[in-house]
């Protein structure tokens, strides 16, 4: 019963999470890289933008990617033309591409449509480096239009690409780029976490390190602590529900010192510390687990 509650909070938090964050950018093949901009301005980040692409395929499914953008990613766009009212012209130029927009705005909110160009010089840049836009695109040559839209929207670069080469972590595609300009994985974050003694870490658990803040010194504590050969996952829990080295050390201190990190989860859900511990000695985690919420 308790694992299966555990896991259904993990499971439930981390999809909820995940869907949440990549909801913005899901890359669908379209039938026209044209489309409608929304924008607005915040009072307390006057420097920042928030500008929505959306997009409609004839089958009537709609795409939309929304970020925050510094004024000066803009040519053509300023903060005063944002606040005041009128017509504007502007474009987000990117090594990718570029997005040309045209609209109004009044008092700070934006609307008008846009139209992507892409640039292929992009795409052989990018394969020489071993990152193919055009792979599984034969079928339908929008993929690679659509690949190279988000990579603009993103701001995904070539010195991206070496950047994350440089720290020769194996094998990488398309797709990790994405993750690494979404996520602000970058050579220096990568070797850290590679030098911080945990075993077989993949570039998907980075992406997971850094939507949980889970950094290389808190890998080096825990690895440290006798968990660098359990899964990666294991860390993600730990951060999900609070278990710090502290907490580790606190229960170890009673004597419980081979707890698993699905039992730490445990105690950290049922709240058993050091102290309800102490108050019950010679106890497992299952029957101190029990004792806290009144089962025999």
């Amino acid at each position: 019963m308790f694992n299966k509650l555990q896991n259904s909070m993990f499971s439930i938090f981390t999809l909820a999470f995940i869907v949440l964050v990549f909801g913005s950018y899901v890359i669908v093949a379209q039938t026209s890289l044209t489309g409608n901009w929304t924008a607005k301005t915040k009072a307390e980040t006057p420097d920042k933008i928030y500008l929505s692409f959306e997009r409609s395929n004839e089958k009537g499914g709609r795409n939309q990617m929304g970020q925050s953008y510094n004024f000066n990613d803009f040519q053509g766009l300023s903060r005063e033309q944002a606040l005041n009212n009128g017509a504007v012209r502007f474009s987000l130029v990117r090594e990718a591409g570029t997005i040309d927009c045209e609209g109004s705005f009044t008092n700070g909110k934006g609307a008008g449509t846009f139209r992507f160009t892409a640039n292929p010089q992009f795409i052989s840049a990018m394969k020489s480096r071993g990152f193919d836009f055009e792979k599984n695109s034969s079928k339908n040559d929008r993929d690679t239009e659509n690949r190279l839209f988000a990579a603009t929207t993103l701001n995904v670069t070539t010195a991206l690409a070496d950047d994350l080469l440089s720290a020769n972590f194996g094998k990488l595609d398309v797709d990790d780029l994405f993750k690494a300009a979404i996520f602000k994985v970058d050579s220096k974050f990568m070797r850290e976490m590679k030098a911080s003694g945990f075993a077989n870490l993949e570039f998907e658990d980075l992406v997971k390190a850094q939507i949980f803040k889970i950094d290389a010194d808190f890998v080096r504590q825990v690895s440290a602590m006798g968990f660098s050969n359990d899964p990666f996952e294991s860390l993600v829990k730990m951060r999900i529900f609070k278990i710090t080295p502290e907490f580790i050390s606190e229960v170890r201190n009673t004597g419980v010192n081979n707890a698993s990190v699905e039992e730490l989860v445990r105690m950290k859900i049922f709240k058993i510390d050091g102290e309800f511990i102490r108050s019950n000695p010679n106890l497992s985690v299952e029957e101190l687990v029990r004792k806290r919420i009144g089962v025999r």
